[in-house]
């Protein structure tokens, strides 16, 4: 959860401005993550910081990609995204709750995993997860 200047952004604005402040340092774990996976046959997902900034938040639909999730709900309220493997279901959501000149925004991670080395991936990624949500939102809070 953070407090940030409210300009009337949805939340799919808010979603592409913090995947487009990604730290260096998350980039970098990112990168990582995706050459060690890509050695075991798992899927590259690409960073954080991918998504298209030629396209406006508004032409967003679901369904449709967005950097390395998929969109599954969208409103000027609440973006909800994902990404699904045989390992793993990963579910973020972004939702902003406006209070006068300001808004906060909540975001959401869910994780269900299907088996072993869901298991064990989750038990090297999880740890690291609680420190990029908070650092990404605070991208949005010096944007």
């Amino acid at each position: 959860m953070i407090a940030f200047r409210q300009d009337n952004q949805t939340a799919m604005d808010v979603f592409l401005e913090i995947a487009a402040q990604t730290p260096a340092w998350i980039a970098f774990l990112m990168s990582m993550r995706n050459w060690v996976v890509s050695k075991l046959g798992l899927k590259h997902l690409g960073g954080l910081q991918d998504v298209s900034r030629v396209k406006l938040a508004s032409e967003y639909a679901v369904g449709e990609r967005a950097g390395i999730f998929t969109l599954v709900s969208l409103t000027e309220k609440e973006v909800v995204l994902e990404d699904r493997d045989k390992h793993l279901d990963v579910r973020v959501s972004f939702l902003i709750e406006p209070e006068g000149e300001t808004a906060i925004v909540y975001a959401s991670t869910v994780v269900h995993v299907h088996n072993v080395f869901g298991k064990i991936y989750m038990f090297f990624v999880a740890p690291f997860h609680k420190i990029i949500v908070p650092s990404t939102l605070k991208g949005l809070e010096q944007a």
